[in-house]
């Protein structure tokens, strides 16, 4: 056996190692089920957005959670204005929301904004049971709420993460698309996570805790993947994250390439960077635990994102087939026959649109577009600030 066919036959266990994690997560997500809540059970929520530069659309996003579902005198909505230089703050006060300004160039990003709020401001939130931190342009469900409240009644439960989902997938084949990525990323796998390790990961928007945890830790992750970050600081001490797939907040995606583009290269680059942070300390907690949850989470935090896994088992195929014989051919099949299983039981969950099954078709065109970006990101050419995703004009 030459020394070229004994390399491919690594990387073929090796690309079937993210295969079989996605096939397991896949037939865990049928399985799962939500934790139930206490019903009729109000808690005191405040909702906590961090807005820059959204004066555009701040009052609509303000209104859409006044629009839920849920007592007002349980409800407080909390903006941080942060390093504005429009209207953001005059035109959240008049919509009702509690303002807090935050003026620090040199300390820019999501992550360090609601760190300076919850760190500074507990007299605004203290009387608060549960706060849960949305995004400046989203749309809640009318339960949002009310499924927020019924997760966090149960006394086990300390973080909960909502579904993320897409508010304007008509608007064209890109939302389109990412609204049935969503199904897949964040609903299936948080899913099969859960009913595998008993945790998820948040999200970034959408997330709700217990007031007295974030008055513990305030907001200690400042990556551009704080989210995620986030996370794994919870794990490592015990406190895991619980998904609710009937608490729904919608986004807008954007439409054009170049607005996309931006987003998804900070977005992955951020992950990549968090990837040679924490996988040694993760598997360090793991050898001393023999705690699981460090594995799935790892797993979690280094399977490539689904674009990337199809480009590496279509560079892999024609090696397989020239290459090597025997049960060592059928993986590429097998891989296929995995990724359409996990793509189509995500959209089987959330139920999806016929348009939605549709816009599967141009996924080719897609997974086109994501190359310049892997390409950039492995030549380092990745942004490490946090810049305000470009809106869509109306």
């Amino acid at each position: 056996m030459t020394i070229v066919a004994i390399s491919v036959k690594v990387l073929l266990v090796l690309l079937s190692i993210p295969a079989a994690y996605l096939f397991i997560s896949t037939i865990a997500a049928y399985f799962f089920r939500k934790k139930s809540g206490q019903a009729n059970r109000f808690l005191n929520i405040g909702v906590l957005i961090s807005a820059h530069n959204e004066e555009d659309g701040i009052q609509q996003t303000i209104m859409n959670v006044r629009e839920c579902d849920y007592p007002a005198n349980r409800l407080d909505i909390f903006v941080i204005a942060d390093n504005c230089s429009d209207q953001t703050a005059e035109r959240a006060r008049h919509a009702g929301a509690v303002v807090a300004e935050r003026t620090d160039p040199a300390h820019r990003g999501k992550g360090q904004a609601l760190d300076w709020f919850l760190r500074h401001h507990r007299d605004m939130y203290h009387h608060t049971d549960v706060i849960t931190i949305i995004d400046a342009d989203v749309a809640p469900e009318k339960n949002y709420l009310i499924e927020i409240s019924q997760s966090l009644s149960q006394d086990n439960t300390k973080v909960v993460q909502a579904y993320n989902g897409v508010s304007n997938p008509e608007a064209g084949w890109r939302p389109a698309l990412i609204d049935a990525a969503f199904n897949v990323f964040n609903h299936l796998r948080m899913a099969g996570a859960v009913k595998l390790s008993g945790s998820s990961v948040l999200k970034g928007n959408g997330m709700a805790f217990r007031t007295e945890l974030l008055e513990k830790y305030g907001w200690p992750c400042h990556s551009i993947v704080e989210d995620m970050e986030f996370s794994l600081l919870l794990l490592q001490d015990g406190i895991t994250v619980d998904y609710n797939p009937d608490a729904v907040i919608r986004s807008e995606m954007v439409t054009s390439g170049k607005n996309a583009s931006s987003q998804r290269s900070r977005w992955e680059g951020g992950r990549f960077t968090l990837i040679r942070t924490m996988t040694v300390p993760l598997l360090r907690l793991f050898r001393t635990s023999l705690d699981p949850r460090y594995l799935f989470a790892l797993a979690e935090l280094i399977i490539p994102p689904l674009s990337m896994l199809v480009i590496l088992f279509v560079l892999m195929t024609p090696p397989a087939l020239l290459l090597t014989d025997g049960l060592w051919m059928m993986l590429p099949g097998a891989w296929l026959a995995i990724l359409l299983l996990y793509v189509i039981s995500g959209q089987i969950q959330r139920r999806a649109p016929l348009r939605t099954w549709l816009v599967l078709a141009v996924s080719p065109i897609y997974i086109l577009w994501k190359i310049p970006l892997y390409i950039a990101m492995a030549l380092g050419k990745k942004s490490s600030t946090w810049i305000r995703t470009s809106r869509e004009k109306h």
